[in-house]
């Protein structure tokens, strides 16, 4: 992912939303969200390149994401894939304090990234370019391609969208979705300074983004509201869309059973 807002426990029937755009050359080689033949607990889309994944939560509540962190010309040609970071947690069994105490010794192993896991108990951050993992209290929060909540124009306006979506009752995932299909670049007197140039600088920072080669593929929103049913919905995006993916089932405490919703086909979005 290169843009996420995310809401935990908020004061509302949700314990987490998430609505993220993932970023990402076209000609990469990519799987739309579905359970995993080899983890079938696992919901994610699929980087078919490394063979990880940048956002997904598994059926027992263990949710993860990812966002590369911007450092043009210091890119190590043998850094392991960033996506394992996610699959990795979401196949694993430890709470996540006790994961990424095992593990934040290894973030060397990778080019910069922004990390975020959790479970029904807690959600942690953890970047390889900001020191030691840490419990995130209950709030609204921003995810780009820096530090958490880095108050760059697009993940200032992705929070505000997450923010009034949730006073206004957050009932439709679709107008969530909607949020961050804004595609309007930021002033040139806001851009983050990256090292990228003005041009790229100009591209990146709208929420949506777009060019011949690179550009948003797609839109994810997450709910687990707090009686345990989990929504997802997938828009794509880009040049090459497939149908928009939606999924809901109830994690294994909660007290209704829970139902798997496959593709809807290239129906238009709603709610």
């Amino acid at each position: 992912m290169c843009l996420i807002a995310f809401a935990w426990q908020p004061r509302s029937p949700f314990k987490l939303v998430v609505a993220a755009n993932r970023d990402e050359f076209y000609e990469r080689p990519t799987a739309a969200a579905r359970f995993w033949e080899d983890a079938p607990q696992l919901l994610a889309g699929r980087d078919l390149s490394a063979g990880g994944s940048w956002l997904g939560i598994t059926r027992d509540g263990r949710f993860a994401a990812v966002t590369n962190y911007r450092e043009p010309g210091k890119l190590r040609a043998d850094a392991r894939s960033r996506g394992e970071l996610v699959t990795e947690f979401l196949r694993a069994r430890e709470p996540p304090g006790d994961y990424l105490r095992t593990h934040a010794g290894l973030g060397d192993r990778y080019n910069g990234f922004n990390l975020l896991v959790g479970d029904g108990h807690g959600l942690y951050y953890w970047s390889n370019r900001a020191g030691a993992p840490r419990r995130l209290s209950p709030g609204l929060y921003g995810l780009s391609n820096h530090q958490l909540d880095t108050p760059w124009p697009k993940v200032q306006r992705a929070k505000e969208g997450l923010r009034l979506w949730l006073a206004e009752g957050g009932s439709c995932l679709g107008d969530l979705a909607r949020v961050l299909a804004d595609s309007e670049p930021a002033p040139d007197h806001l851009l983050p300074a990256t090292g990228l140039g003005l041009e790229w600088e100009r591209l990146l920072s709208a929420m949506l983004i777009a060019s011949e080669s690179y550009g948003t593929r797609c839109t994810t929103v997450v709910t687990w509201r707090q009686d345990g049913r989990i929504d997802f919905l997938e828009v794509p995006r880009g040049p090459e869309q497939g149908p928009t993916r939606r999924f809901s089932f109830a994690l294994p405490a909660a007290s209704s059973a829970g139902a798997d919703y496959p593709a809807l086909g290239a129906a238009p979005l709603r709610c």
